[in-house]
């Protein structure tokens, strides 16, 4: 794992490009990046595993239990949410820790990129796609070597993701490896790492399962950073929009009863015209006594 050099993350740092968009204050929850909002819910998510797989009755409850992406459950079992669930959680203290060290060094470079609410969606999509790739290659026989209750979890995924983003954006700018301490540009640790990846998968090691979703991540992270526009939809994610979307459905569903209930008033009053007051049923003979209360409250 690497962090960046410390003039890398200073605040006068400028992204925009051409996923620009979404960011500030209005892309942000309570005031924080999305980023610190990730590693609070991945910290949150890790303790509270720890303290509920240690009880006596964990079975069943614990969010490791529940929420892992594995093929009978998340694939065949349908169970969609372990496609997004699998990123919160981490097995093991040096798991969580190295992928939050690189969600604090390299994050905040892609958010300043894409905006709060489209970077969100960026790490979410890297991370399904994870999955996918390590789903659709167990299906390669002889090549991962994971069963059907074989579990994933881990943020790895998404973070591979935004390190292939960040190795198309920034390929020159510098970096240091924690072990060995060794500088070396942005795209070449990319590069190493997804190289290292590849590797594990084509070699069977015990983790390729979770190397094929690296390498699922960091595909859909380059393809995204390449099309940035495919994330628009992002940006209409506020509160604020769906809230507007809410009400203008509803203007439309009320507009549409108004416009039947006139049409068939109409229809009534043609009935009457033609065919006098006693021609009418029950029923029309309501609809036009509740259509003259509502004129003359109106009026």
């Amino acid at each position: 794992m690497a962090w960046q050099d410390r003039h890398y993350n200073q605040d006068n740092f400028s992204g925009g490009g051409r996923g620009g968009g979404g960011g500030g204050i209005g892309g942000r929850l309570g005031g924080a990046s999305i980023v610190m909002w990730l590693m609070g819910i991945n910290a949150i998510v890790f303790l509270l595993n720890g303290v509920l797989s240690s009880g006596t009755r964990s079975q069943g409850i614990s969010p490791f239990y529940w929420g892992n992406f594995n093929l009978e459950q998340g694939l065949y079992g349908l169970q969609i949410w372990r496609w997004v669930t699998y990123q919160f959680l981490h097995d093991g203290f040096m798991h969580v820790l190295f992928n939050m060290v690189g969600l604090y060094f390299f994050g905040p470079m892609l958010e300043k990129w894409w905006g709060s609410r489209r970077f969100l969606a960026f790490y979410l999509l890297c991370g399904i796609s994870g999955a996918v790739l390590m789903a659709l290659l167990s299906f390669v026989p002889g090549l991962l070597m994971v069963g059907p209750q074989t579990h994933l979890v881990g943020a790895s995924g998404s973070l591979f993701g935004i390190l292939a983003g960040a190795a198309v954006l920034f390929p020159h700018q510098r970096v240091m490896l924690l072990f060995p301490p060794i500088p070396m540009a942005m795209r070449t640790m990319a590069l190493l790492f997804m190289g290292l990846a590849f590797l594990s998968v084509m070699a069977g090691t015990p983790n390729a399962g979770g190397d094929a979703a690296h390498l699922g991540g960091a595909l859909l992270g380059f393809i995204l950073i390449k099309n940035a526009r495919w994330l628009n939809w992002a940006d209409r994610l506020s509160p604020s929009a769906i809230q507007d979307g809410v009400n203008k459905g509803r203007f439309e569903r009320k507009r549409k009863r108004k416009a039947a209930d006139q049409a068939e008033v109409g229809r009534i009053l043609d009935k009457v015209r033609d065919k006098g007051l006693a021609s009418l049923t029950r029923k029309e003979k309501n609809t036009l006594n509740e259509e003259t209360e509502r004129q003359n409250r109106a009026g």
